[in-house]
């Protein structure tokens, strides 16, 4: 996970940039704040692989007077001056509302089995909104009796071996029954698919992040859609935060960190530069590919015919 001062700067912004990837090792993501943090750097762009390290920093980092913007996740209890992320409920939103309209489409619309493989919660608050939003959508429809949510469970650290694990055990538990599958990323819906397959069942599964496989998996219609958060959004955004932000212009960083997200642990509220997800089904794959988060060419892989039939070539 990147330990940064800034992200995407460039020259012509006159902030210099110091860009490290601690590769997910709390150690090493502490070495490289501290190193910075030595240095003098005026703001941190931080993305922990948990929220404890997270505020070990931002309370070295605070001691220091160097402002810090968390980044795609929020550490609780932290003192974090800004958060830069996605609409997360939202992405729980449209996960759900996406499997309901898969649901639909494939004739299900009463009492169907849904089960629930939701992100790890207990080290992303990102994952706690990914369910909540979802829940906002599902309970209600659940209650009408469209759905039944048959069974769910938080796959602890966003470990995809951890989800094929649950999701055996949960639909095992479910007597073998599943009509759809709402997984809180490609990789927790990538572990379900693997298990569908297994038993020769197919059946509607979300997903998130709008991998290279979670893509070709809606392709070839094992998964009925992912969200597709564009990080070149939230990069541009984190990074403009940060100019603003090293030059002192507060009234630019309140521009652009127009919501807030309350922080339980802390009793406050940070302010939020909050970005729009957007929901990818087979009919609008192409817009992944044109956004420049994947080519063609790697996404097309092995499922040319699936690309061609999208109209991605």
């Amino acid at each position: 996970m990147p330990c940064i001062d800034g992200w995407g700067l460039d020259e012509d912004a006159g902030v210099k940039a110091d860009i490290q990837n601690a590769q997910g090792d709390n150690a090493k993501f502490v070495s490289i704040a501290q190193s910075m943090i030595s240095e003098g750097v005026k703001v941190l762009l931080i993305d922990p692989a948990d929220p404890k390290t997270g505020i070990s920093v931002e309370t070295a980092a605070k001691a220091a007077g160097i402002k810090v913007i968390d980044y795609d996740r929020v550490n609780l209890g932290g003192s974090a001056e800004y958060y830069v992320s996605f609409d997360n409920p939202s992405v729980g939103k449209l996960q759900a509302q996406g499997l309901l309209d898969c649901l639909k489409a494939g004739g299900k619309t009463s009492g169907a089995q849904v089960i629930m493989l939701n992100g790890g919660t207990d080290i992303d608050n990102n994952a706690v909104q990914f369910k909540a939003g979802a829940h906002e959508v599902l309970d209600p429809a659940a209650k009408a009796g469209t759905i039944k949510i048959a069974q769910e469970v938080d796959v602890s650290k966003w470990d995809n071996a951890t989800a094929a694990t649950d999701f055996q055990q949960l639909l095992t538990k479910n007597g073998g029954k599943v009509d759809g599958v709402l997984a809180a990323n490609d990789g927790i819906g990538g572990a379900a698919i693997g298990v569908l397959k297994s038993k020769n069942l197919k059946v509607p599964v979300t997903g998130q992040d709008a991998s290279i496989q979670g893509l070709q998996y809606v392709l070839s219609g094992d998964q009925c859609m992912t969200v597709f958060k564009d990080v070149s959004k939230e990069a541009d955004a984190a990074a403009k935060l940060a100019i603003a932000l090293v030059k002192g212009d507060t009234a630019a960083a309140a521009a652009l960190a127009t919501a807030t997200l309350k922080d339980t642990e802390g009793n406050r509220d940070i302010p939020y530069v909050s970005l729009v997800p957007t929901p990818i089904t087979k009919a609008n794959v192409k817009d992944v590919v044109t956004a420049g988060a994947v080519t063609a060419a790697e996404l097309c892989k092995g499922v040319e015919a699936a690309c061609t039939a999208a109209g991605i070539s």
